[in-house]
């Protein structure tokens, strides 16, 4: 049995080696439609010149410069690649077993994170902040894999593991004693501001892009309640102040209003979920210019596949008590003028289904405009990139392009015809 499983094991590396684009080449990319991912405009006629995987110049389109191979995409609209703030790549996904984590090795748990990263990439997202894993630093060899170009996947920023408190929403309860779980399931797990400050560190001395927080408890784990406050506002403080001298970023998941407001006044950067935010959370995110990440699509795949599947009760309960007071809060967010980035929580939901939730972003009050940048240049400045996110000299030539007009239907987003990355054409 175990012969069969290290076969099984090599064969998907291999395919997944395999399917890595080849070196980049300069092109002169000749666009119909042209989206750029900072600006409201919508240009025509525009050729972007690409070298060294970046964007030398966007302009009307002449004859082809020399030593540039001309590449055809006038008959479609090209945009940024598109970033999704919220995904967990290096996972298993979720699903009826609550003990599926536990089962497989880092390994295993590693090579499916390749797959994700194949079809995430497929469905036009170059782009990924990968917000944790219950296999601690399998997101950081995932990340070291895609930038060696072992693997093809998105660009990734990762978390390593989920600072939480014991038995908290980002531990695996329920499966055997929390004690018991191995070690690098445990790697965050902290009770007090200092163990938090010394979990901090060691994430990003262990290769994390930036830390995230479990502030509230979630929906997805037993024996916590998403309105639930877990990390103190003193804990929340150990962490973004050690971060924060660092130069990282921190994020916290938080559902429940007092959550988020502690977290606000923690000093973080970005919440994720904010299910639960009454108005004066919102206004307080809208006067410190702190991000939201609103994973308004998902709520509707865990109740329809969630109740076919089997997931506990618990998950489907707290879900159905969340996912209308979320999208309430998003639509107040948007009238706010609050800062919101693209985040779909992909792993609860199969990866590459990515794109489903631009036209929940458009049911609930943004406009086909706002939903596109808030997956393009505003979620880079949600990480605070200036090297993604916009179609402009300078930055990575990533890129896809659709037949269809997003401004005219958004959900031509979820099935993305051509994909870029680096200047390397993927699909």
């Amino acid at each position: 049995m175990q012969y069969v499983r290290r076969r099984h094991l090599i064969a998907a590396l291999a395919a997944a080696l395999a399917a890595t684009p080849a070196a980049a080449e300069t092109l002169y990319l000749e666009t119909g439609r042209l989206i750029d991912g900072v600006t409201n405009d919508v240009r025509t006629g525009q050729c972007i010149t690409i070298a060294a995987e970046r964007i030398k110049a966007v302009e009307p389109c002449g004859s082809t410069p020399a030593g540039a191979r001309r590449l055809d995409w006038s008959a479609f609209t090209v945009l940024p690649g598109l970033i999704d703030l919220h995904t967990h790549l290096a996972d298993l996904g979720q699903s009826a077993d609550l003990a599926a984590p536990i089962k497989a090795s880092p390994a295993e748990t590693a090579l499916v994170g390749a797959r994700n990263a194949r079809v995430t990439l497929d469905a036009g997202f170059t782009s990924v902040r990968d917000v944790g894993t219950y296999r601690g630093l399998t997101d950081v060899a995932l990340r070291n894999a895609i930038d060696r170009g072992d693997v093809p996947g998105p660009r990734m920023w990762v978390a390593g593991a989920y600072i939480t408190i014991p038995k908290g929403g980002g531990e695996l309860n329920g499966v055997v004693p929390n004690e018991e779980l191995p070690a690098d399931m445990r790697l965050g797990v902290a009770a007090t501001p200092e163990e938090a400050a010394q979990k901090t560190a060691f994430l990003l001395d262990s290769g994390a892009d930036f830390i995230k927080t479990i502030a509230t408890g979630a929906v997805l784990a037993i024996g916590t309640e998403p309105g639930a406050v877990e990390m103190s506002e003193a804990m929340l403080r150990a962490v973004v102040e050690v971060a924060h001298a660092r130069g990282k970023r921190v994020t916290a998941h938080a559902h429940g209003a007092d959550g988020i407001k502690n977290a606000i006044r923690a000093g973080v950067d970005s919440i994720e979920h904010a299910s639960i935010a009454d108005e004066e959370a919102l206004q307080m995110a809208k006067a410190r210019g702190t991000w939201l990440s609103m994973d308004i699509y998902n709520g509707t795949y865990i109740d329809e596949e969630g109740t076919r599947e089997g997931w506990p009760e618990e998950y489907l309960r707290k879900n159905r008590e969340t996912t209308d007071t979320q999208r309430a809060a998003f639509r107040r967010a948007v009238e706010l003028g609050v800062n919101i980035g693209y985040a779909t929580d992909a792993g609860v939901y199969p990866h590459g289904l990515n794109g489903r939730q631009f036209r929940n972003m458009v049911r609930f009050g943004m406009t086909p405009t706002q939903a596109i940048q808030s997956a393009t240049g505003r979620a880079a400045e949600a990480m605070g990139r200036g090297d993604i996110g916009a179609i402009v000299p300078g930055r990575f030539a990533d890129l896809v392009a659709v037949k269809a007009d997003p401004l005219v239907d958004i959900a031509v987003l979820e099935k993305i015809d051509h994909v870029m990355k680096g200047g390397v054409v993927v699909r």
